[in-house]
């Protein structure tokens, strides 16, 4: 068989990112981690891998705590705390990378413009103290770092909440249209058997 068919029959390799989150949200690929093995029974329990009205709004609040709390690492965060609170094990994992390598440098500059505008220094001025003379300036770095642990400080505990109340919100959406669909089809198929049984009772 010649090359160009053979590579036609060869499986197409899934792209980074979806790879990325496929590793932390599948639930055998978690079983298999080294890492976390020793707690595996805990966190693959299958009401953890259900998606319900409850636990699905948890998972995404927990998602986002362990993602702003610690950026690196953040997915054994989650899956620890994820069986303590019920949480849905695959929506909290899927939801920390939130803060991944790709948007880090966004969230860090974010953190960053957020604790300076709370402790009303000017990003500028800020920017102007790690210069002097050409050198660092160690009061510059510290406040730097400091304003943007308080932005991620006010990130965690801002965007939890926020998230919870609006994937519960979503959710209630969802299941309403799918019921009002539901409702549709019934009330669509009674009509249709209510005029084929009157067709069969007419007159012939």
């Amino acid at each position: 068989m010649s090359q160009g068919s053979d590579s036609l029959h060869k499986p197409a390799k899934r792209s980074a990112p979806w790879a990325y989150l496929r590793r932390y949200t599948d639930r055998e690929t978690l079983a298999q981690n080294r890492i976390l093995r020793p707690i595996a029974h805990r966190f693959l329990s299958p009401e953890l891998w259900r998606f319900t009205r409850r636990n699905v709004p948890r998972g995404v609040a927990l998602g986002l705590f362990a993602g702003f709390v610690i950026p690196i690492g953040q997915i054994f965060l989650a899956l620890i705390l994820a069986f303590t609170v019920r949480a849905n094990v695959p929506i909290a994992s899927g939801v920390t990378l939130v803060t991944n390598p790709l948007t880090l440098p966004f969230w860090l500059w974010a953190a960053n413009r957020v604790g300076h505008r709370v402790l009303t220094i000017a990003p500028e001025t800020g920017a102007a103290l790690m210069e002097h003379d050409g050198l660092m300036s160690l009061s510059g770095i510290f406040e730097a770092a400091g304003a943007t642990v308080l932005g991620f400080l006010i990130f965690t505990v801002l965007f939890p909440p926020l998230g919870y109340f609006i994937s519960k919100g979503v959710w209630r959406l969802a299941m309403g249209r799918r019921r009002k669909t539901r409702l549709k089809r019934g009330a669509l198929a009674r009509l249709s058997a209510q005029s084929e049984a009157a067709k069969e009772s007419g007159p012939e």
